[in-house]
């Protein structure tokens, strides 16, 4: 007898209003790098970065008046206390990347270490908080396990590709101790996604996948560790000694091609049950923001990959990556609007 999966359902406000800013981002920032660029493509990124700031304005205010701790007890609501930190970062390196055209680089460096600070620190927490409470006070059944146990352990690889921009604007004697800091941020991520993935698996083989955007979470370690272990061989090429620097050059590479198959694997396998149950009816809720940023860390991720192998195949897979990218966020950017309004006139 198979065991039924959790259904998302969103309350009057929740952590997981903070996805939406993740997946606006993600659009600005997987642009910036993206392998084909055209006229008009950098300023419509920048503006949509832009937007990104303004709502992480917007829900962090809302979060301070109207975000419930007690969210912290539910088992599956538990699981977005990761999305805030990711969207700190997510908008402090669009600052970085983009917003610099507009307000400067030193505004630009001053909004993006405020936020990765804030962000790491409160990513590091959740990789820590929400599995402690999942394993004492929590009531965690099996039927709980979904894709969303990802989120509050992936914050420190948005983390880490976050650190990886900052690190040449530190001086010389710091980068070091920041590129190390940010491998170990990424080995955070990667070894309890490994730890997870196994059981989101048999979760969706053996019982019934019927939260199926969040299928899409695992594309978000997956493609974030590729983009991380590629922007970080940059800088730790010249701030790690030899053989070290060119060894994660290398690392970026080896790596980041066979996760990045693995990845294309599992975006098939993720569209195959969506489809299926687009075909019986999928309704919406926040959860469809899984449709947005773990693609978009895929299209990062494969935009690293050709700054290292100037290879087609990473360039179709990126440009590819970005259209359904945008595709899905002009679905879902509308949608939660309407949701957002309706939630606040009830």
């Amino acid at each position: 007898m198979t065991r039924p999966a959790p259904v998302v359902c969103a309350p009057a406000f929740g952590p997981n209003w903070f996805a939406s800013i993740m997946g606006t981002g993600i659009v600005a920032t997987a642009a910036a790098t993206l392998p084909l660029q055209f006229p008009g493509l950098r300023t419509a990124a920048t503006l949509v970065w832009a937007v990104a700031a303004v709502l992480l304005v917007v829900v962090c205010g809302v979060a301070l008046a109207r975000l419930r701790r007690s969210y912290a007890d539910d088992p599956v609501m538990a699981q977005f206390w990761g999305a805030p930190p990711m969207a700190l970062c997510t908008v402090g390196s669009g600052a970085l990347l983009l917003g610099k055209d507009w307000i400067g680089l030193d505004a630009a460096l001053a909004i993006d270490w405020t936020l990765w600070t804030i962000g790491t620190a409160f990513g590091l927490g959740t990789a820590i908080w929400v599995p402690v409470k999942m394993m004492t006070t929590q009531q965690v059944r099996a039927a709980h396990t979904f894709a969303g146990w990802l989120m509050p352990v992936v914050p420190p690889m948005v983390s880490a590709s976050g650190g990886a921009l900052l690190a040449p604007h530190l001086p010389p004697d710091l980068r070091p101790a920041m590129v190390v800091g940010c491998y170990a941020m990424f080995g955070v991520s990667l070894f309890a996604t490994l730890c997870l993935l196994p059981q989101i698996w048999q979760q969706l083989v053996l019982g019934r996948a019927d939260n199926v955007p969040t299928s899409w979470i695992v594309l978000g370690p997956l493609g974030q560790s590729i983009t991380a272990a590629n922007l970080l061989a940059g800088p730790a090429a010249e701030a790690l000694p030899a053989p070290y620097g060119q060894a994660a050059v290398a690392f970026g590479l080896l790596y980041g091609v066979p996760t990045l198959g693995f990845a294309l694997v599992w975006s098939a396998i993720a569209a195959s049950l969506t489809l299926r149950a687009a075909r019986r009816g999928l309704p919406f809720t926040l959860s469809w923001w899984s449709f947005t940023f773990p693609v978009g860390t895929v299209v990062t991720g494969a935009s690293a990959l050709f700054t290292r192998v100037h290879t087609g195949l990473f360039a179709v897979v990126a440009v590819a990556g970005y259209a359904a990218l945008v595709t899905a966020w002009l679905t879902v950017a509308p949608k939660t609007l309407r949701f957002a309004r309706r939630q606040a006139t009830t």
